[in-house]
């Protein structure tokens, strides 16, 4: 009899023991139907279902920057106008600390960086980026009075720099072991040195073309030494679907000839990389 107990003990114990297992097999199957339901959706998909597409930027003349009217302007931002178009769905510009870009675009703050970004390798790393669309370089800004005192970069080592903090500026002058203070615009570089704060800038060419010079509001500034040169493009968040997006959109844009009509508008048709229609 006893023996009979246990037999029929075990046999509980086992059947306890078998439904527990089915039950640990189930959870993954389980936990697997609900990753697919919580799955995100796709950047495209998140745009769109908001209306909105919000683009990081800077004042940066001539690519993006407000007109009298306060509306902004320029290359980058007439080109982001048209995509959001094509998209279908609004635009809305927002001034960032650029040292801060990434962390932008990650909590969702933004939804691209579209401000005459180089495209650095810490820049591709971080961000789901675009084809390069316009070559750039890195030049030197000092007083026109004093810029036959400086037309290579041996001279310039006792000079003291206003750089845009985390812009590709930053990184030249701190290659060269130059003495810098991080400003927080390039914008803000050009008054530094316009008021004497500063001894140099070290800003990008194409703001150079259009802020600095004869005819411009620093006409007493000029551009000397270049240091290198870069190309631009627009940074999604990692994996976005938004980068593809953005480059058969620029492809068009080339075949039909508004790209260049954009660039010709704020004269950096120069600037424009070309690209080979035929390799489509």
């Amino acid at each position: 009899m006893k023996k009979r107990v246990l037999s029929l003990m075990l046999c509980g114990l086992m059947m306890v023991s078998l439904l527990a297992g089915c039950g640990a097999k189930e959870e993954p199957a389980a936990d697997a139907e609900a990753g697919v339901d919580a799955e995100a959706e796709s950047d495209m998909e998140y745009v769109k279902s908001k209306g909105t597409l919000v683009v990081g930027i800077t004042d940066f003349a001539p690519m993006d920057y407000k007109d009298e009217s306060g509306e902004w302007i320029g290359f980058d931002a007439d080109m982001a106008k048209a995509f959001g178009e094509s998209l279908g769905v609004s635009v809305e510009f927002v001034e960032i600390d650029w040292d801060n870009k990434v962390l932008e675009l990650d909590s969702k703050t933004i939804d691209c960086v579209w401000n005459g970004m180089t495209l650095t390798d810490e820049v591709k790393s971080a961000m789901e980026c675009s084809n390069a669309y316009c070559n750039n370089a890195q030049i030197v800004i000092v007083p026109a009075d004093k810029a036959d005192q400086y037309q290579d970069t041996d001279s310039l080592k006792d000079l003291n720099f206003a750089v845009e903090a985390g812009s590709a500026g930053e990184a030249e002058v701190n290659a060269l072991g130059l003495n810098n203070t991080p400003v927080k615009s390039q914008s803000d570089a050009l008054l530094e040195v316009a008021s004497g704060t500063s001894d140099a800038a070290v800003i990008d060419s194409l703001m150079a073309a259009a802020m600095v010079g004869e005819g411009t509001g620093y006409a007493d500034l000029t551009y000397t030494v270049q240091l290198n040169s870069e190309e631009y493009g627009v940074g999604f968040r990692k994996g976005s679907d938004l980068a593809a997006a953005l480059n058969d959109f620029f492809l068009a844009g080339y075949a039909d000839g508004s790209v260049a009509e954009c660039a010709g508008t704020y004269n950096i048709q120069a600037a424009l990389i070309d690209v080979d229609l035929t390799e489509e």
